[in-house]
């Protein structure tokens, strides 16, 4: 039976360079100053009995399970709560602690139920380990009197049971609420007998402010909080540690098994990244790998108007190599191309580019990487020297203030802003720039110093006029700035900066920021000691993208918040694997490891390694394959992972090109948006089944491990070599440990990178080489990758996309803490009983004006097209600003974004489009086409199943 944590040492770990020696039942320990009783006693391997005591929240001292004995001290002291101290003798066994234990026992006993053999938690119950530890053999205490037997259960949250009847009130799951996630949701209410845990006012789970992280459930002791899968499945008997799917914190879990079938995923303690912390998506959202809706056999046709035929593996691919060789023989070696994903590992995403640069003779590759985050690798890159964040997440537990921009931690990457949340409760101060108003602006114990609500499309003329103060005030951390940044640059950026123009008066008038707020923000950032900057998609998905991130690492240079713990410049990713998908060389221009195609001795390394001729000039962009579709010129297409038909901007031009292919391969779990317009279905595989690596956002490679077989056959990267051989370029891998090889041999950043070293060192953040050979959790220490950092100018250029007075409104989009990205994985569990629609925020001014109530119907029209969503009002956006989430197609968010794209990568302007909002009572054109083409691609797919059942008959 496997154990429910791999180690508990009974309070956290403190560090110290002073350290203390004590004796604990005549052994003599050393350990930091500050560590309690109990941990010093479990590194000796003195393990005291306890129930309220986890190493993951601070001591509380309310069990009385820990008291020992301490020479020269009165009464018997909690060891959890009381601190070492030199010379100290501890003595945790003798009878009179072993009757006093015991005795507590008995009470908790007295009023819990006897069921150990059906409880779910039976086998990993810590009081009833704790019960055979401290001997309890009768209770004489009955059950006629008062108790809480018969408490009723709390059954309406879809992952866990709260069942109060086996609730000891030790506060765990109260203070892993408040400690770890800082969410407040749940309280001890009422005194003595009458206590019990309640969530928000005494209401359900469901209906509390409980995010369903699962935290609460890790914490308890007993059966109290328990996993529905858990109790429905019974206990694991093995399990395998890997990463999480979801965003870019990249979560380390161990899947708990029995066979092939997941039980429960439990946060790692030792993941580095999370560090046994979980939120509602990772810890319980994996349903959808095992879901009806998966397709486990190779389809195809040859017009999308045609039934699919499901056929088999080697018919499947067949196929598929030999309509990209027709293709291409009939339009020419440029006619074809590859997407890569950013939910599928390194491995997968390296073979995929191999596959296009090798097998398919051209440069013609991209990812989803570069509609959320291309313009951060460039600003990086230009100015500091490599194209990711600079440190890792532990860094901003030093941090003195925290600048967020453009970012939503709370909804997009929950367990990282956990752990941020926790340092501003601290005392770190807080900036937040961004159009709405975020729950990190004011949440439990937390209020930002400084809102910055600037209009959609201003950051540019925002992060000048912070410059412009820093620059002005003397603010400059000069020595940083002559010892480690290109003087010339500087002095450029300081004259331009300085210009009246940039002022934060001058500025109010595009940003909306009142110019006080702004030169108090500034002050803050530049004077409060260590400062960091975290920025999202509302950074890059603009049409000045790369220059605001150029902005960004210019005021992180300029302050001398580079190169140490506590400061730099941190993207917060929004998928699993972007980093990844961008170091293994998934744009049209660049090589693994951001290598321009036109190098020459780059190019001849990968042709040696490769065997074949590549070429030297960049292929075709996702946007470039478009046009070309429509302009006949492109006609085929092979996408992994990825659906471009529902996250891509402007939808209705997306599918025109589509329509317009001859052959498109998709390779995924789902017939999602994109393959209804494909001509081959390749099965894909979930993160359970298959073996490889995801890189976060820290630039930490974690390793992906199977935990069951494919259930379509094979693993992608399996699938992709099955191509790549048809098409007559050779791949011969027989794991993706063999691929990593490769990677490493290829790419200077991934030199020391091996599964071998992952599993010693559990995970590794890039560089990693001979100068760095355990990694790097720092970048720029002592000098920049690039030598000396570059400031560059960041002249303010207004978006083409303007509001008029037929599109009065800005339109910016986001995502939402249940769902993720385009929704295919989250709409396939319980997270819909969260969000199950795309909805529209509108402030209650917008709303009054325009007749709009709280759930109407409203129209969003923009100049690309128009879509229906219902209405909520909120103060949350500034007026003139509407807000929505993308997670369901048939909201059809991206069918009213536009082409409008960042200057330098072609990142969408996800972020601003002009549109007017008005009431409306049905579904608008678009929507109505839509489901009647769902309809029909459904009728499609239901039909190539039944001929499949008939036959087996």
């Amino acid at each position: 039976m496997l154990s429910i944590v791999e180690h508990d040492y009974g309070t956290p770990e403190r560090t110290s360079e002073n350290l203390v020696t004590l004796s604990i039942d005549g052994r003599e320990v050393t350990v930091a100053e500050g560590t309690s009783v109990m941990r010093a006693a479990a590194l000796s391997d003195v393990q005291i009995p306890k129930l309220c005591a986890t190493e993951q929240l601070e001591a509380f001292g309310s069990c009385r399970m820990c008291l020992v004995q301490i020479d020269g001290m009165k009464g018997l002291p909690a060891s959890c709560t009381t601190p070492v101290a030199q010379g100290m003798v501890v003595h945790t066994q003798n009878k009179q602690l072993a009757d006093i234990r015991r005795g507590v026992m008995e009470l908790y006993i007295s009023d819990h139920p006897l069921d150990c053999l059906t409880c779910p938690a039976n086998g990993h119950c810590e009081l009833q380990d704790m019960a055979g530890v401290v001997g309890l053999r009768e209770v004489r205490y009955g059950y006629e009197g008062e108790n809480h037997l018969d408490s009723k259960k709390d059954e309406s949250n879809p992952y866990f049971t709260f069942d109060a009847s086996k609730c000891i009130v030790c506060s765990r799951c109260v203070r892993a609420c408040d400690e770890q996630q800082g969410t407040f949701a749940l309280t001890i209410q009422g005194r003595g007998f009458e206590s019990k845990v309640a969530a928000s006012q005494d209401e359900s789970f469901m209906d509390s402010e409980c995010v369903s992280c699962g935290a609460c459930v890790q914490a308890c002791p007993t059966a109290t909080l328990s996993e529905k899968s858990l109790i429905q499945k019974g206990q694991a008997e093995h399990s395998v540690t890997t990463t999480c799917a979801y965003c870019g914190v990249g979560c380390s879990f161990r899947a708990e098994m029995q066979g092939e079938e997941v039980v429960r995923m439990v946060p790692n303690l030792d993941g580095h990244a999370n560090h046994g912390h979980s939120c509602v998506k990772g810890r319980f959202a994996i349903g959808y790998a095992t879901h009806s809706d998966r397709i486990l056999k190779p389809m195809i046709r040859k017009q999308i108007s045609d039934p699919w035929r499901e056929v088999s593996w080697e018919e499947a691919i067949s196929y598929a190599a030999s309509e990209m060789k027709r293709i291409q023989a009939k339009y020419g070696r440029n006619s074809i191309g590859g997407i890569t994903s950013s939910r599928c590992t390194n491995e997968e995403t390296y073979l995929v580019q191999k596959l296009v640069r090798a097998g398919f003779g051209n440069n013609n590759v991209d990812t989803c990487a570069r509609v959320c985050h291309s313009p951060t690798g460039y600003g990086l890159k230009n100015t500091l020297g490599e194209s990711a964040g600079t440190q890792n997440f532990d860094s901003v537990m030093h941090a003195d203030v925290i600048f967020v921009i453009g970012a939503n931690p709370t909804d997009g990457h929950p367990v990282f802003a956990s752990q941020m949340k926790r340092r501003l409760r601290q005392g770190a101060k807080l900036i937040v720039a961004d159009p709405r108003t975020i729950d990190l602006v004011r949440t439990p114990h937390i209020q930002a110093q400084h809102h910055l609500k600037l209009r959609p499309s201003t950051n540019v003329a925002l992060i000048n006029s912070l410059a412009h103060v820093i620059v002005t005030e003397g603010l400059v951390k000069e020595e940083f700035v002559r010892e480690r940044c290109e003087v010339d640059s500087f002095e450029k950026w300081r004259k331009f900066v300085s210009l009246a123009k940039n002022s934060p008066e001058a500025m109010q008038e595009i940003t909306g920021v009142p110019a006080g707020e702004v030169r108090a923000a500034a002050r803050l950032y530049a004077t409060a000691g260590n400062g960091a900057i975290y920025y999202g998609l509302g950074v890059t998905e603009h049409s000045q993208g790369s220059t605001m991130v150029m902005g960004i690492a210019n005021l992180a240079m300029a302050t001398g918040n580079i190169g140490r713990e506590g400061v730099g410049v941190n993207p917060l990713r929004g998928q699993n694997n972007v980093q990844g998908s961008c170091d293994m060389g998934s744009f049209p221009h660049e090589f693994p490891g951001y290598r321009h195609v036109s190098d020459d001795k780059t190019r001849a390394l990968f042709e040696d390694a490769w065997g074949v001729s590549l070429h030297n000039e960049p292929g075709l962009r996702i946007p470039n394959m478009f046009e070309a579709a429509l302009d006949g010129d492109f006609k085929g297409l092979y996408i992994e992972g990825e659906d471009i038909a529902q996250s891509d901007p402007n939808t209705q031009h997306v599918t025109a090109a589509l329509t317009a292919m001859e052959c498109i391969i998709v390779q995924d779990l789902f017939l999602n948006e994109s393959a209804k317009f494909a001509h081959v279905f390749l099965p894909g595989s979930s993160f359970l089944e298959k073996d490889g690596t995801f890189t976060n956002a820290e630039r930490r490679i974690s390793r992906v491990r199977q935990v069951m077989r494919p259930k379509a056959r094979y693993a992608d990267w399996e699938t992709t070599q099955l191509l790549s051989n048809a098409l007559g370029y050779p791949m011969n891998y027989t794991h993706p440990s063999e691929i990593m090889d490769e990677i490493a041999r290829l790419t200077p950043t991934f030199t020391g990178v091996s599964y071998q070293r992952i599993d010693e060192l559990e995970s590794i953040q890039w560089p990693c080489n001979d100068q760095h050979p355990e990694g790097t959790p720092t970048m720029h220490i002592g000098q920049f990758v690039r030598g000396k950092g570059r400031f560059l100018l960041t002249e303010y250029v207004p978006t083409a996309e303007k509001v008029n007075a037929k599109y009065p409104l800005i339109l910016t989009t986001g995502r939402i803490l249940s769902q993720y990205n385009v929704g295919a994985q989250t709409r396939r569990t319980e997270n819909n009983l969260w969000h199950d629609e795309d909805r529209l925020e509108i402030h209650p001014h917008d709303a009054d004006e325009r007749g709009i109530a709280d759930g109407d119907w409203v129209g969003i029209a923009s100049r690309a097209g128009d879509t229906v969503l219902r209405a909520r009002v909120s103060e949350r956006v500034q007026p003139g600003v509407v807000y929505t989430t993308f997670h369901f197609p048939e909201s059809g968010a991206n069918v009213i974004t536009t082409d409008n794209s960042d200057w330098a990568t072609n990142c969408p302007e996800y972020k601003v489009t002009a549109v007017q909002a008005t009431r409306v009572s049905q579904p608008s054109e678009w929507q109505k086409r839509f489901r009647e083409f769902t309809e029909t691609q459904e009728s499609l797919l239901k039909s190539a199943i039944a001929v499949e059942a008939a036959a087996a008959k």
